[in-house]
């Protein structure tokens, strides 16, 4: 690998990278850290760039496909620890109980997302051992491991590094591409990057700088297109009630929460609200417990409707659900949310165990909460059209919002994300769902408990905004929708159906290379 460096330093890197595998360790981890400053709320996409840049010259460097392995590894672990720091908030809740698990939650959980890049690396390395065609390679290695932990074990796709590119016009491409082909971009863009500059080829810097000029430039255009307004104007009205996590359930502050959201909900305005949205569980009460309790809510928005986030049962199982309140607190209708989160809404093999005697971590028992049958539209009356209704996590998987039966006219997304603090997972999430209004063309309303609560355009603009930590109302009317996305048609199909072909070429060059 090492002839296709010039000289200088450049030609001794892989022989200092193979003298010390600690070197590699500790290379890989600085440019993974480099990388992940593209995340929210930091959104430095050059770092991005840079690190991902840096993370391929180590490849190339890489003198057998184990070493290439654990760069990428390195790579991964610093880049999933920055960009998933906020993973150890949910253990800070009950310190006492719970503190001591958050630094190996945070270490298992990067070093595991790693495991997909360390993948890749090692892949990527196997498909061009000569480095000719590397970039390609690594271009289809890095995106079958983005589209595999996305999926795997339900996914978990959050920190793309596609994500990094959500303020800048480029972002608009995810209307075609989704932000996984954004991801892949970035890869590509990454890999050109350092190939043009260790050749020094003007035509290779020419070709990056075409690409990048049409892919700001179309960006740019495609972000100043007007958005249609309704037909018919919708005023929604926001409302983040701010209760901690610490306090969300402490029977001394369960009602001051309550009242608040009330207040917020009555409040007066120069246009009254059409529909009012509290957020995820912010009803303190199960379904149909407490009919006392949704009549005040119902009579605190009237004239309009509520759509809140509220737990029920069913039989012994439980569900985090999101319900539509008529004008006398009866559930009109009701979603149940489907794509639950591992370990922390439900324990994976929960009901097996059940079976043998292990109570306490069978979702039936009421230790967790049981899946919903899947994605839904709600038809809601008042001409507030059709919504395609998420709860929290859910918002993170375009998938599922293509499985919708139809196509929605806006997304709702009622969220909790006080149990991620205040620093980054918050706004990462925040920058997912504006992902999700590009990639479908539809207006979205989030309603979250501590913030950010949010309406973004179709073009994943943020028209308003209640910060972090602040408790109060957000009256705006909810924007038009644009005609259906490619993406939204297509989702990720024929982006990966071009990586396959690719990755079959290399692998077919590869092979007659062997004979």
């Amino acid at each position: 690998m090492a002839d296709r460096f010039p000289g200088g330093w450049l030609r001794q890197l892989p022989g200092w990278l193979e003298r010390r595998w600690w070197r590699v360790l500790a290379v890989g981890l600085a440019l993974g850290l480099l990388a992940a400053l593209g995340q929210a709320p930091l959104n430095m996409w050059p770092a991005t760039l840079l690190g991902f840049a840096g993370a391929y010259a180590l490849l190339a460097a890489a003198p057998r496909p184990r070493k290439a392995a654990l760069t990428g590894w390195a790579f991964g672990l610093g880049y999933f620890t920055l960009s998933l720091v906020w993973i150890v908030q949910p253990f800070l809740v009950d310190v006492e109980r719970h503190g001591w698990m958050a630094p190996f939650a945070l270490f298992l959980m990067a070093g595991g997302m790693a495991l997909f890049w360390g993948g890749a690396f090692a892949l990527a390395h196997w498909l061009s051992p000569d480095g000719c065609r590397g970039w390609l390679g690594f271009v289809v290695a890095l995106g079958a491991a983005e589209a595999l932990r996305g999926r795997i074990f339900t996914g978990f796709p959050w920190g793309g590094p596609g994500l990094a590119w959500i303020d800048a016009p480029i972002s608009q491409w995810a209307a075609l591409v989704g932000a996984f082909g954004l991801s892949v971009l970035t890869a590509g863009w990454a890999a050109g990057l350092w190939v043009a500059f260790v050749r020094r080829s003007l035509a290779g810097a020419g070709v990056l700088a075409i690409t990048a000029v049409l892919a700001l430039g179309g960006g740019a255009w495609l972000e100043r297109q007007p958005v249609p307004e309704r037909a018919e104007p919708v005023r929604l009205r926001l409302v983040q009630p701010n209760a901690s996590q610490q306090q969300k359930w402490d029977p001394a502050w369960v009602g001051v929460f309550f009242d608040r959201a009330l207040a917020l909900s009555a409040a007066e305005a120069e246009v009254p609200p059409d529909l009012v949205i509290w957020p995820e569980t912010s009803v303190p009460t199960l379904l149909g417990a407490n009919p006392e309790v949704q009549a005040q809510v119902a009579a605190a928005a009237a004239p309009a409707r509520v759509i809140t986030g509220i737990r029920r049962l069913e039989g012994r199982r439980g569900y985090n659900s999101l319900v539509l309140f008529g004008p006398d607190g009866a559930a009109e209708q009701v979603y149940d949310k489907h794509h639950i989160v591992p370990f922390g809404e439900y324990m994976p093999l929960g009901d097996l165990l059940d079976r043998f005697g292990i109570h306490g971590l069978a979702a039936r028992e009421g230790y967790g909460y049981s899946a919903g049958p899947g994605a839904a539209l709600m038809e809601l009356p008042g001409g507030l059209g059709r919504a395609l209704p998420l709860i929290c996590y859910e918002a993170i998987f375009p998938r599922d919002l293509r499985a919708a039966p139809g196509r929605a006219d806006w997304i709702l997304q009622l969220t909790n994300d006080a149990w991620f603090g205040t620093f980054s997972g918050p706004q990462q999430h925040l920058v997912q769902a504006r992902f999700r209004a590009i990639e479908f063309g539809l207006p979205l309303a989030r309603a979250a408990n501590t913030g950010v609560s949010a309406v973004i355009d179709a073009r994943g603009g943020l028209l308003a905004t209640l910060p972090l930590g602040q408790d109060g109302k957000l009256d705006v009317d909810l924007p038009g929708a644009l005609p259906a996305t490619l993406y939204a048609r297509f989702g990720d199909a024929p982006l990966g159906l071009v990586l396959a072909l690719a990755g079959l070429g290399l692998i077919a060059m590869r092979m007659r290379k062997r004979r």
